[in-house]
Order: structure tokens, then C-alpha cells, then sequence
């Protein structure tokens, strides 16, 4: 019965749907927004240095700030959700996001500039995972992936157009500029917001209890796991005692919040992983985003460096990987609902990793055709590994485990890019000292430490392919049968 019970819950709620396109599309263009703005400023992290006078890890806390800000609000969504509901939340998250996005334009100091970081962040944290809950409850799960498909397109196509349009937009109206040009945008998603989300109003609420020691040993993880790796693996080494007394501690807290979680009112149903299906993608997130977010963080650095490229030439080299994924990404979404999971997310982590073996080949005198052909593929293997990810998780739950799943995905996939920028600055470290001994130059040893940096990414992203080889091929089926056992 209980299947039968659930399918009618679910039928119910999607016949209140009055349009479901518009829904996709409003839900896009929100979280492309959110998204755009885990990247856009990269490519101006070289101009804001030079204006700040700072060293490369302060302005790095430009967007680890962000990221860490943005990963401590999304545990709290799924509780936001059935206290006020998806509709306000996501209303909420919009207008904050958006007058976050305005303090940061009027910045005058790193200081202001980082404090203006975090405001967008509590508005941006709520975002990308109610968009992501809502798109799930609102499309049947034959039609899930490629629902997902189209709306990667926003949350992927942000972070793939922030450098091209951050590099644009600095060169030429200033750095300022990529962050004023979110508020025609967030008053628009919030006006198609009323009028194509005023469905999600109906939808019920409750008052469910805070579960503050659960947060608290979480936030605390979060924050000890950024500032164990940050300063004390890149200054101190990781065989230091104190880079290992920061991770036992931080390992401690990560216990303590485990054994609290099993609550009745824990923030977060960590059930969920006693689901082979759904801890294989979980593990994929992690692994991808602690890659790309560590890699790309240093690609503006290794253009406009010792390579001498502007901010607008980066900015175009960057752009052939956003337009192959503007192209691919819905097809490798039906690929999904048609039943290739593993396929495609296999062929996408060996892309990626390629990408980035050949970015380390990136050198004077390399022609801009090469450096074109790297992001082309690069493109590719992201098209083709999220959208099957997401499928994958997100058919492995039921509906009441959809919020905790959305929120436990993005959480990853900010976590593990925060993780993934502070670890690649460690290393970046270590390397620079290598080669600062070795040639004497500091801007080709600069040069050789970037080079290197992207090996190492690209050897990070094969371990993706252990769990990969244990996805469903085809999840639709497999719940379908589930469903008629049961």
C-alpha cells in the first residue's frame, strides 16, 4: 500500500502544476544566478589582488568565504522548507542573494568585500537545493532526467560563463560589475517567481523542532575542516602536528555529529546512506567537486601569468567550454532517462580528467586552438557526468528523503569545491616553494607549480570512476520494479 500511497501524493501534487516549462525555466534562471557567482569572480581575482595588495590565499577567501558561507546555510533548507515553505524560501533566498550582490559592488576593501560575500551567500545557500527539490516533486520521474538536463543548464552554464563573463565585464566596466549585474537579474527571477510559482503556496507546513546541537557540531565541522586544511596544511606540511591535531579534532566534531543525527529531530536524515544507490553518485559529487572547483580556481592565474593573457582574452579562451555545454547537456539528460547512467558518467570522468592532464601541457607558444580544444572537452565530460549523477541520486529516494537528498548534494558540492580550492592552495603552495628553489624566477616558478597543480586535479577526478562503475544503468526500471514488489 504504502507505494500506491505515495504515487497518489506525488500524482496529486504534480496535477496542481499549472505549467511546468515555466517552472523549469524560472527555477533555471535563479540558480544559474546563484551559480554564476561560484565563478565569476575568478577570473578577476588577479585585478582584485593587485588593487587590494594582497597575497594569493587572502583574495582566495573571496570565494572560499562564499563557498564556506553558502555550505553552512544549506543544512538548513530542508527544515526552512517545512517551516515556510518552498515558495518563501525560495523568495527569501532570491532577495537576500540579490542585496548581497549589491553590497559586494560597493566594496572599497577586501575586508568589506568578504563580509558583502557572505550576505549573498546566506541568500545563494538556499537556492540551488530548492530549485532542485521543487523541480523533483514538480516533474514524474519518467521525465525527471531530462528535467534535470534543462535545468543544469543553469546550475552548470553559471559556473561555466562566470569567467567568460567576469573577464568581459572587468576589462571593461570594472570588477565592480560582475556583481551589479545580478540585480536586474534577481528582480526578474523574483517576478516570474510570483507568477509561476504561486502553486508551491498550497503545498503544507509545519513547525518542526531546531535541531541546534546537530547544526552546531556540523557548522563546526565545516568551518575546523577549512581552517585544518587552509593554514596549517599549506604553511605547516601534512605530516606537521599541527595540521594532524586540526583533522583529529575536526574528525572528533564530525563524530559527535553523527552519533547526533540518529535524533528523531536531526537537521538531517543521514538514512539516506544506508542507500548503496543513492552513497555511489554522493561519492561522485564529492570527488568532482573537490577537482573542479580545486583546478579552475588557478586557471585565470596560469593565463594571465606568465602566459601574459588579459582578463578579455581569458575570458574568451574560456568560453568554447560553456558553449559545448549549452549544447550537450540536455542530450546527455535524455541519455539518462533513457537508461545509460553508467555509460555516460564514465565517459565523462575520463574527459574531465584528460582536460585537465592537457591544461598541464599549456605553455608559451601553445596555440590558442590547444587551449580551446582542452576546454571543448572539458565542457564535454562535465555535460556528460552531472546530469546522470543527479538522476541517479535523486531516483534512488523517496519523496520525503527528496529535501534531505538535494540538500545533502549541493552541500557536497560545495563542501568538497571549498575543500578541493583549499587543498589545491596547499599544494600550490608546497609546489611554488619546489620551483622557487629550482629556477629562481618567481613568475615561471609560479608557472610550473600551476602546471602541476592540474595533474594532480586530473589524477583526483579518476577516483571518481571506482563508484562510477557501481551506478545503475538504468534507475527508471529498477524503481519501477520496486514499486510493483512492493
Amino acid at each position: 500500500m504504502a507505494p500506491n500511497t505515495d504515487q497518489a501524493v506525488e500524482n496529486s501534487s504534480l496535477a496542481a502544476v499549472p505549467n511546468r516549462s515555466l517552472v523549469l525555466v524560472t527555477l533555471m534562471i535563479g540558480t544559474s544566478m546563484a551559480a554564476i557567482d561560484s565563478s565569476i569572480v575568478n577570473v578577476s581575482l588577479p585585478v582584485i589582488q593587485r588593487q587590494f595588495d594582497v597575497q594569493l590565499d587572502a583574495v582566495a577567501l573571496v570565494v572560499t568565504t562564499y563557498m564556506i558561507t553558502y555550505t553552512l546555510f544549506i543544512p538548513l533548507t530542508s527544515w526552512l522548507k517545512n517551516r515556510i515553505g518552498y515558495y518563501k524560501l525560495y523568495m527569501g533566498s532570491i532577495a537576500l542573494f540579490t542585496i548581497g550582490s549589491g553590497l559586494c559592488s560597493l566594496a572599497d576593501s577586501l575586508t568589506f568585500l568578504i563580509l558583502a560575500r557572505v550576505v549573498q551567500a546566506i541568500g545563494g545557500g538556499a537556492i540551488a537545493p530548492t530549485s532542485l527539490a521543487i523541480l523533483s516533486e514538480t516533474f514524474p520521474k519518467e521525465k525527471r532526467g531530462s528535467a534535470i538536463g534543462w535545468w543544469g543548464i543553469g546550475n552548470v552554464m553559471g559556473p561555466a560563463l562566470g569567467p567568460t563573463l567576469g573577464g568581459i565585464l572587468t576589462q571593461y566596466l570594472g570588477w565592480e560589475s560582475i556583481f551589479y549585474v545580478n540585480l536586474p537579474i534577481g528582480i526578474l527571477t523574483i517576478a516570474m517567481a510570483i507568477k509561476h510559482l504561486r502553486f508551491l503556496k498550497s503545498m503544507p507546513v509545519f513547525k518542526p523542532p531546531f535541531d541546534i546541537r546537530g547544526y552546531v557540531l556540523l557548522a563546526g565541522f565545516i568551518l575546523l575542516l577549512q581552517a585544518t586544511i587552509i593554514p596549517f596544511a599549506s604553511r605547516y606540511g601534512l605530516l606537521s602536528w599541527q595540521f594532524l591535531s586540526g583533522l583529529t579534532i575536526t574528525s572528533l566534531v564530525f563524530y559527535g555529529y553523527l552519533r547526533s543525527s540518529r535524533r528523531p529531530d536531526a537537521l538531517l536524515d543521514l538514512s539516506v546512506f544506508k542507500i548503496s544507490a543513492f552513497t555511489r553518485p554522493f561519492i561522485i559529487v564529492g570527488i568532482r567537486s573537490i577537482a573542479l572547483f580545486g583546478g579552475m580556481f588557478f586557471l585565470p592565474f596560469l593565463l594571465q601569468g606568465y602566459l601574459g593573457y588579459s582578463e578579455m582574452e581569458s575570458a574568451l579562451l574560456l568560453l568554447p567550454n560553456a558553449l559545448i555545454m549549452l549544447v550537450t547537456r540536455p542530450v546527455s539528460g535524455k541519455l539518462a532517462d533513457q537508461g545509460l547512467i553508467r555509460n555516460i558518467s564514465l565517459f565523462g570522468i575520463v574527459c574531465l580528467s584528460v582536460s585537465f592532464m592537457l591544461f598541464a601541457r599549456i605553455d608559451v607558444g601553445t596555440s590558442s586552438a590547444w587551449i580551446v580544444g582542452c576546454m571543448i572537452l572539458r565542457g564535454l565530460g562535465i555535460s556528460f557526468l552531472i546530469a546522470p549523477v543527479s538522476t541517479a541520486l535523486l531516483n534512488s529516494v523517496n519523496a520525503e528523503q527528496t529535501p534531505t537528498a538535494t540538500s545533502l548534494n549541493t552541500l557536497m558540492l560545495q563542501l568538497g569545491g571549498s575543500v578541493g580550492i583549499a587543498a589545491s592552495s596547499a599544494v600550490h603552495t608546497h609546489l611554488l616553494a619546489h620551483f622557487e628553489a629550482k629556477v629562481g624566477d618567481g613568475r615561471l616558478a609560479q608557472h610550473y607549480a600551476l602546471q602541476d597543480g592540474f595533474l594532480v586535479t586530473g589524477g583526483i577526478i579518476l577516483l571518481a570512476l571506482i563508484p562510477a562503475f557501481k551506478l545503475p544503468q538504468r534507475t527508471r526500471k529498477r524503481l519501477k520494479e520496486k514499486e510493483v514488489l512492493g
